[in-house]
């Protein structure tokens, strides 16, 4: 059994030990409800918390942990009262306020839940989770149509007043006021993003049916069907580590490199990767010149506009006769200029404007690349390319 849950366990049995003497303790069986909740029994949580309730028991807590197994229970339309009459308790609540917006999105109301976020910014300023929940539901708003762009455009603006100092709220006002796009995200805003994301990264994927992984194993299985752990390997933005488990039979040494400490944490648990790195990447490409003989970058690169910096660094990192593989999301407008800043925060490129000439520029030898889809996102398919380049 896992720590965690043995810890969890243990827990359960106190609790139940505890009510058997005092039945009527509103504090224990509140203790209970959370217990359960962490052990997925949801429904005996809902119970427990409504139990104490019913004595009479209103802590902000108790309302606050009922709404979050009703969402887990797939009911927000009950949830948001439970998060509701928390916060009448408890005003200055944020993660109430949070998770009164994650039922509002729940529900598609997303200039609501956007608002929700932001009240609970104002109380922890630079929260990435927060952060991560509001740039992900104006991203909903500005894609629902009519009046959404607009209404994303001013919260995003409304963010960036009250945090001015909030790397999140600057690129995601860049996003989605149209104005003239960064060459790359921010450092700032990557680490918050990431951070943000790590604890259910691998799950947010699968939902997405990410295939980046499987198409860079595929297209490494076509220069070596027979993996031969002879090679320094370096997994560029490896994140949570999706991709240690196919490079490490190739590997002599694996390294792997990403901004967020977070993301570096659920890596690390794998126990595949040799040295593991928080450091930006184009930085670190630049400090290890001719030390890899593999490079895999698995959709990393749509975080940078301009690819010519983080391409010349890869090639000078690369020993000759080195790999690069890498994804990139695709602009399919003939016109588009080299890059383009999404809502969702991510660049997608014209591949003839921006990526062959950034090849070039760092002597990097490829063929056509090939087009693919990287995966669905609210229920459309993301274009992309996979390039293959080598170093002569």
């Amino acid at each position: 059994m896992e720590p965690a849950r043995a810890r969890l366990e243990h827990a359960l049995a106190d609790c139940l030990e505890t009510l058997a003497r005092t039945p009527d303790d509103p504090e224990v069986r509140s203790d209970l409800g959370t217990v359960l909740l962490g052990l997925g029994r949801t429904e005996e949580a809902l119970a427990a918390y409504r139990a104490v309730l019913a004595v009479g028991f209103d802590h902000p807590l108790v309302y606050y942990n009922m709404g979050t197994a009703l969402r887990t229970l797939g009911r927000p339309e009950q949830a948001l009262p439970a998060f509701l009459e928390a916060l009448a308790r408890a005003p200055g609540f944020a993660p109430a306020h949070n998770n009164r917006g994650n039922a509002l999105r729940d529900l598609g109301r997303h200039a609501e839940a956007a608002a929700a976020y932001l009240d609970a910014l104002a109380l922890r300023p630079g929260d990435a989770g927060t952060g991560v929940n509001l740039s992900s539901v104006l991203t909903l708003l500005h894609e629902q149509g009519g009046e959404g762009p607009e209404a994303a455009a001013a919260l995003a603006r409304r963010w960036l007043a009250a945090h001015p100092d909030d790397p999140m709220a600057h690129h995601v006002a860049a996003a989605m006021t149209g104005g003239p796009p960064p060459a790359r995200a921010g450092d700032g805003y990557v680490r918050a993003l990431f951070d943000g994301f790590a604890a259910g990264f691998d799950r947010r994927l699968a939902a997405l049916d990410y295939r980046v992984p499987g198409l860079i194993v595929a297209a490494l299985a076509r220069h070596r069907p027979q993996p031969v752990p002879g090679l320094a390997v370096l997994d560029a933005g490896c994140g949570t580590g999706l991709l240690a488990a196919a490079l490490r039979p190739h590997a002599r040494t694996l390294t792997g490199v990403d901004l967020s400490p977070e993301m570096l944490e659920q890596a690390r648990r794998r126990d595949l990767y040799d040295e593991l790195e928080a450091v930006e990447l184009t930085a670190f490409l630049t400090g290890n010149r001719d030390g890899f003989d593999l490079i895999v970058a698995a959709d990393v690169l749509c975080y940078f506009g301009t690819l010519e910096p983080v391409l010349s660094a890869a090639a000078a990192a690369l020993r000759p006769g080195g790999r690069l593989l890498f994804t990139v999301e695709q602009d399919p407008r003939p016109d588009a200029p080299p890059f383009t800043l999404q809502p969702n925060g991510r660049y997608r490129h014209n591949i003839r404007a921006a990526l062959e000439a950034a090849l070039a520029v760092a002597g990097l030898d490829a063929p056509p690349p090939a087009v693919v889809i990287l995966r669905r996102e609210n229920d459309r398919d993301v274009p992309g390319v996979l390039v293959d380049a080598e170093k002569p």
